[in-house]
């Protein structure tokens, strides 16, 4: 299990999964939130990564 959080855009609720990456945005697996681009937006809404909060995973 990965020690990487996820996280989850406050308004579409997508929730970026370090361990699977951004595949339409070309980020692979193994990328953290924090690694990811400044430009990097939200697949759900388009946000930044401002709008994203860090989630509890419940595994």
């Amino acid at each position: 299990m990965s020690k990487l959080k996820k996280h989850k855009c406050v308004f579409c609720g997508y929730v970026y999964d370090p361990d699977l990456g951004d595949e339409k945005s070309g980020i692979p697996p193994g990328t953290s939130f924090e690694d990811l681009p400044e430009k990097w937006k939200c697949p759900g809404c388009g946000s930044g990564k401002e709008y994203f909060e860090v989630i509890e995973s419940s595994e």
